[in-house]
């Protein structure tokens, strides 16, 4: 299958980087005895990042590769070596597209603009080391954070062409051969249906005024119902100023005239929605040809009576085009005249806040059956960085989910020592939970263990013992079966 070569619709599939792990290490050195930790910090993950690139047309290469993956971060390494972070990704996207959710359908972002851009799948953070994780309560840690992963996003891409002013018509009515006319623009032109099959683009100078015109491929009857081309290209021009219908005067099918023309496009154009408050021009192309200049003089009272603006042109010979052109520049120049000055561009710099916030909760939690269930950003990003298969690791997520406030809140809310407590939705990490433990102390066990763990858990002791009830009530069942075949 040939891969066309102008695609305005695109599903983009987006991973940013992981973060490096963090390194626990301990400086070895002759006569140093004492070296303490120098394991360095993981680097960050790359991120994927849109930006609008005036020069490009179509999102073609997204359509060929629709997958595009950022680097991940290096791992830490020891004597204070930080891993490098991942390099991010720019992909390049034409003026004008609209990045939405592929899930939702929410729109995230309107890129226009030179330079625009958006980070559409961020990298993940690099985990710290024991280096970094060293306090004075905690003079040689035995562990390191885990890297956080990049995030996964499936967006959709739309093109809408950023153009002023929008041609719209039957095919053959000549939009093409207009644009080629009053712009230096060279889009095909033939003598047959449905020439134009991607919207075109053309800059046209009146006077003072500068502005582009876009043409989308012809609209026929039915076309909301999916007949013909244009109607899947109508996006194109849901940005224009205004709105120039180009009707064929001198046209030989059978049913056709200029006012029918113009009902059916409007038809299409209300079943489209979002045009409505655009101003309408009206170009009655063709008068070169015998009778149809009679016919447009004959038809220019009607339109006129709705209150449209009447334009006779030939695009062959030139007449009424530059009518034509200062009535379109006069429309944009109004229409940008009711817009707000373009704010200078200048960097801003939106750092995350750190800490609690007055009025924002770091935390909710609620019961689950059996279970507390914790949810919060914070949590749930400590949990994805605690190395399980350390003890003292998970001694120390236990110590900063304590510091947060986790354990009173779940005193208030009635949990008992040995209850479930589960951290994160899907693929959540389930503790048993035990109040009242010391933090803050300083860990006497060796570095990778935690003695606050050898104790006996609550909930593992329930389990044990309904496990000795079970199976001591199915030897029961066991023995009165036994008596009962004994007795037949």
């Amino acid at each position: 299958m040939a891969i066309p070569s102008f695609v305005d619709r695109v599903t983009l599939h987006t991973y940013g980087g992981n973060g490096g792990h963090g390194c626990a290490s301990v400086h070895r050195e002759k006569f140093k005895p004492l070296g303490g930790p120098d394991g360095g910090n993981g680097g960050d993950g790359g991120s994927v990042i849109l930006r609008v690139d005036p020069s490009l047309t179509t999102l073609v290469d997204y359509h060929r590769e629709s997958h595009r993956r950022a680097t991940n971060g290096q791992p830490g390494k020891g004597d204070h070596a930080n891993g490098a972070n991942g390099e991010d990704i720019v992909l390049a996207v034409p003026d004008g597209t609209v990045v939405s959710d592929a899930d939702t359908g929410e729109e995230l972002a309107d890129l226009t603009g030179t330079g625009s851009e958006m980070v559409v799948a961020a990298g993940g953070r690099g985990g710290l080391g024991n280096a970094a994780l060293a306090s004075n309560s905690r003079k040689a840690p035995g562990f390191a954070l885990l890297g956080e992963e990049g995030e996964t996003r499936v967006v959709t891409l739309e093109l809408k062409v950023v153009a002023d002013v929008g041609l719209v018509g039957f095919p053959s009515a000549g939009k093409s051969s207009l644009i080629a006319a009053i712009s230096r623009a060279r889009p095909k032109i033939a003598d047959y249906p449905f020439t134009t099959l991607i919207p075109n683009l053309g800059v046209v100078v009146a006077g003072d005024v500068t502005y582009t015109v876009a043409d989308v491929p012809g609209l026929i009857e039915g076309a909301s119902e999916g007949r013909g081309l244009g109607f899947d290209f109508l996006r194109h021009i849901e940005r224009c100023a205004a709105l120039v219908h180009v009707i064929d005067c001198a046209t030989f099918e059978p049913g056709r005239d200029p006012l029918t023309d113009l009902d059916v496009i409007e038809a299409e154009l209300v079943a489209h929605g979002g045009l409505e408050d655009r101003p309408r021009l009206v170009a009655l192309n063709k008068i070169d040809v015998p009778d149809a200049g009679e016919l447009a003089e004959l038809v220019r009272p009607e339109l006129e009576a709705r209150g449209l603006r009447v334009f006779p042109i030939s695009t062959k010979s030139g007449a009424g085009l530059q009518a034509l052109t200062f009535a379109m520049a006069e429309v944009v120049a109004a229409r940008r005249s009711t817009l707000p000055p373009p704010a200078p561009p200048r960097i801003v710099l939106r750092p995350k806040p750190v800490g609690s916030r007055p009025g924002h909760e770091e935390f909710t939690i609620r019961r689950e059956n059996d279970l507390w269930r914790v949810d919060g950003e914070k949590p749930e990003r400590w949990v994805r960085q605690t190395d399980f298969g350390n003890a003292e690791a998970v001694g120390y997520l236990a110590d900063r989910l304590n510091r947060i406030g986790i354990e009173d809140r779940l005193l208030e809310l009635g949990a008992r020592a040995g209850d479930g407590v589960a951290i994160g939705g899907e693929n959540a990490v389930v503790f048993d939970f035990a109040p009242q433990i010391d933090i803050g102390a300083e860990i006497l066990s060796r570095r990778g263990e935690d003695n606050r763990f050898e104790a006996q858990r609550p909930a593992a002791q329930r389990r044990r013992e309904l496990d000795r009830e079970y199976h001591a009530r199915k030897a029961e069942e066991r023995a009165d079966d036994d008596i009962d075949d004994d007795l037949r």
